[in-house]
């Protein structure tokens, strides 16, 4: 149990900090805020991580209840999320800002708009599908391995908005030391384990939707 509890914590810290991409964020932090005041940015960057927590905290702890409403068994969403993940993963390795994340109209429209830290910050650069996707799941998986393993989930959460909020507020820094070349090699690395991690959410979905498939060794 302690060895199956200290891979669950593993992977959600690893999962939940990959998709919300704490560098992306902050660098379309410091494209959003240029323009701004040290106090207001740093406004932006707390209201931007308070939504993002509270967001990803309620569908981690009702994301159950919200798939029955809908009439979407877990397996189904674990493959479509994982399906999601692989082409989120996909675009990091290739370098290339996720669709899912913001679009370049979401971009332009946020400079002239007061919304910046809930639109597209908050929602979808940090909590976007896929990190909701990721933290259903992972909720999920918890309730199967042990009680704690919930907290692990929430504890993944909280830790993933603070460092974003880490980076937020040292953004100028980071953004000075860090080149192009160097944010690509890092989200081309993200991507590679974003990607393992879809693959294994999409194998775990299939075997349970469909047990004869496990049974044959899938």
């Amino acid at each position: 149990m302690n060895g199956e509890l200290l891979s669950f914590v593993l992977l959600s810290i690893t999962s939940i900090l990959i998709i919300t991409n704490p560098l992306a964020a902050t660098l379309l932090f410091v494209s959003l805020t240029e323009t701004m005041e040290h106090v207001q940015r740093m406004a932006v960057a707390a209201i931007a991580c308070k939504y993002a927590l509270v967001i990803l905290l309620t569908f981690a702890i009702a994301g159950g209840v919200i798939l029955q409403l809908f009439g979407i068994t877990l397996e189904a969403f674990r493959i479509a999320g994982g399906l999601l993940l692989f082409g989120i993963g996909m675009e990091m390795v290739y370098a290339k800002t996720s669709r899912t994340k913001i679009s370049a109209t979401e971009k332009y429209e946020s400079q002239d708009t007061d919304e910046v830290a809930v639109m597209p910050l908050a929602v979808p650069m940090i909590a976007g599908p896929g990190a909701i996707t990721t933290v259903i799941v992972l909720t999920n998986e918890a309730t199967a391995i042990h009680p704690v393993a919930i907290a692990v989930v929430i504890a993944a959460i909280a830790l993933a908005i603070g460092v974003t909020y880490l980076m937020f507020s040292r953004s100028e820094m980071i953004v000075g030391r860090i080149g192009h070349r160097e944010y690509r090699a890092v989200n081309r690395l993200m991507g590679m384990m974003l990607i393992a991690i879809a693959v294994q959410f999409i194998i775990v979905g299939v075997k349970t939707a469909f047990p004869m498939l496990a049974g044959a060794g899938l």
